[in-house]
This record gives C-alpha cells, structure tokens and sequence, in this order.
C-alpha cells in the first residue's frame, strides 16, 4: 500500500518520471482502495480538480469521506468545505460544522479560523461569541505568520463585544482544551 501511494506520488510530482496525473491517480486508487488514507485524500483532490481524472465533486466526497473517516485532518476540513457549499453533496449546515469541528479537533488552523468566523456571523450555526473567541483563539494559539495576526486580530475584535463574564468563560474554554488536546 505506502509503495502504491509512493508511485502514485512520485508520478504526481514528475520525481524522475514525467509527471502524469492520470498514471498518479492510477496508482494513488490502488493504494485508497486497500485503505489507505493519504491516497484517498489525494484521489479527493483530483476529482476535486480534474487532474488525470475527470471533475467530480461526488467522486472527490466520497473519497474525502473515506479519509475523513480514518481521522485525515486535511479531508476532515474539505468535507466541510462540501457540506457548507454543497459540492458533491447537498448542502447540510450541521454535517459542514461537524466536520470542521473534527478536522479543528486536530489542530488544523484553517477549520478552527472557519469555525471562529462561522459562529461571530452566525450565517450557518448560531451566533455565539463566545464560541467565535474560542475557536478563534485556537487558531491563533496555532497558526505562524499572516494567519496568526488574522487570528489574533479576530479574537481580539470578538473579545471586546464580550461581557467580562462570557470573557472569562471562554478563556476557561480554551485553557480546559488546551490541556485536554496537547500539541502533536
């Protein structure tokens, strides 16, 4: 299986071959059929894209699903990205928030910045600012660069539409997580 993704891989990025999609999602397939995530994720990548493979939003979900499933961060975030703009799959609120969640769950620092302006704007979960400073607060505890200023920028904006109490309670939100979720 990790020499079927390799292959894959290396036609992928013309490793000393000529790249070729089509013959890296050939052998990426054989890899995600045995179940293998990072495979799966990345046959989700071309049918998202259409590289060696035709454009599918509903082939690209199924894969991001089967990744999603075996805990891939990466596919965790894109089956939001689905869910939120019905791409592959009808749009559903709840399943885009669920696997934002998910994929933030793992420190990824995009889901976690979706997740803080989701629920500041309350467009497709309730608005809840103490929700937003947390998740916002995370990313900023995890992200480098332009991210983190974007991050603490936001948390700070959200903080000042707070109360001292729901301050207080979402400063306590996110030290219990970061305790419970230590860094990988």
């Amino acid at each position: 299986m990790k020499a079927q993704f390799d292959i894959g891989s290396i036609y992928e990025n013309g490793s000393g071959v000529r790249q070729d999609y089509a013959e890296a999602a050939r052998w990426y397939r054989k890899a995600a059929e045995r179940g293998d995530a990072r495979a799966q994720y990345n046959l989700g990548i071309f049918h998202q894209n259409g590289w060696g493979v035709p454009l599918d939003p509903t082939e690209a979900f199924k894969w991001y699903r089967k990744a999603g499933m075996q805990g891939a961060a990466a596919a965790q975030y894109n089956l939001g990205f689905m869910y939120l703009n019905g791409q592959g799959v009808p749009q559903n609120y709840a399943e885009a928030a669920k696997w934002y969640r998910k994929a933030a769950e793992q420190g990824d620092v995009d889901a976690t910045r979706v997740l803080g302006l989701a629920y500041y704007l309350g467009k497709w979960v309730p608005k809840d600012l103490v929700q937003s400073y947390f998740w916002f607060s995370l990313a900023a505890s995890r992200a480098t660069g332009d991210e983190y200023q974007q991050a603490s920028e936001a948390k700070n904006r959200v903080a000042m539409e707070l109360t001292p109490e729901k301050l207080k309670e979402a400063r306590r939100m996110v030290r219990e997580w970061e305790k419970s979720h230590p860094r990988k």
